[in-house]
């Protein structure tokens, strides 16, 4: 849509410089007069690509990734089936190794939930590939080999499946056990840029998440959107693994410090996202990364 938006002083302290948001032709935004704005804020708009920002990434955008699929079944277990659910896993986790080692799957895993809510699942399994044949090929071997059917499964009271779409990841090659998966969901606002996802993935949490993943804080994170849409569009998932409780502690030291260097970076994703609906989650985690 073609449309004007004028920057409002009555909602914040006022500025010395108002901007006005105009756009002109479909699928461009652009923030004019930013004359006389502080260096910082400019060189910030010029940071999120803001000044000129397509609703629709170049296609031949050398950071783009090739798309991450993850395909993940979770269950609601009662306590007696918990232990029932950790050999399913293994059993699940050795049906997954042969796709893992002919390079079908980059990933595969299965958590349990922390923190419960009283309607939430308790268990998941879920693997990950850059094709979709691939990952249903995963999905049809585990019907085949009776893991649906399986006693703890079979318990279950409630499930749910989840096939996640991803272009803004890393991890490590490695084996997790006993580790930690903290989830994030964030929705975008209505009136968001098409291409805002991009912009917050690519100007924050790629460069903030890919020091962690380097200095081996982080074994591996992605930024989820669905893929099959079984809840309302606009919505998105980060989930970041540690290996270990410290690790938390460190992601959100990074991010106390990355927010405090740039301070005008928490209201330009604030300007996207909406925050009534934020919901976190937290994971144990036994995984293999390739």
């Amino acid at each position: 849509a073609i449309a004007d938006y004028t920057y409002s002083q009555a909602s914040r302290a006022a500025p010395r410089w108002p901007p006005v948001i105009t756009t002109r032709l479909p699928g461009v935004i652009m923030i004019t007069r930013t004359t006389g704005a502080p260096a910082a804020v400019r060189a910030l708009l010029a940071c999120l690509g803001l000044l000129l920002l397509p609703s629709v990434a170049p296609a031949a955008d050398a950071r783009e990734r090739p798309p991450l699929y993850t395909f993940a079944a979770s269950w609601t277990l009662p306590r007696a089936q918990w232990a029932e659910m950790a050999q399913a896993a293994t059993t699940a986790e050795k049906t997954a190794a042969q796709f893992l080692t002919d390079g079908t799957l980059t990933a595969f895993g299965s958590d349990v939930r922390m923190v419960h809510t009283r309607e939430g699942d308790t268990h998941d399994l879920w693997w990950s590939g850059h094709t979709l044949a691939g990952v249903l090929a995963v999905l049809d071997e585990m019907h085949r080999s009776g893991l649906a059917t399986s006693p703890a499964l079979s318990a279950a009271t409630a499930h749910e499946d989840v096939l996640y779409v991803s272009r803004h990841y890393n991890w490590r090659a490695g084996t997790v056990k006993g580790g930690y998966t903290r989830g994030a969901f964030y929705q975008l606002k209505e009136d968001a840029p098409d291409n805002a996802l991009d912009v917050i993935s690519t100007s924050f949490i790629e460069p903030l998440m890919d020091k962690l993943v380097a200095d081996g804080t982080v074994q591996g994170y992605e930024v989820d959107t669905e893929w099959v849409h079984t809840q309302k569009p606009g919505g998105f998932w980060l989930y970041y693994i540690t290996n270990t409780a410290a690790g938390l502690d460190k992601v959100d030291a990074a991010l106390g410090a990355a927010l405090k260097g740039n301070p005008l970076a928490g209201p330009a994703i604030g300007s996207m996202i909406g925050y009534k609906t934020h919901r976190d989650s937290l994971f144990r985690t036994d995984a293999t990364i390739k």
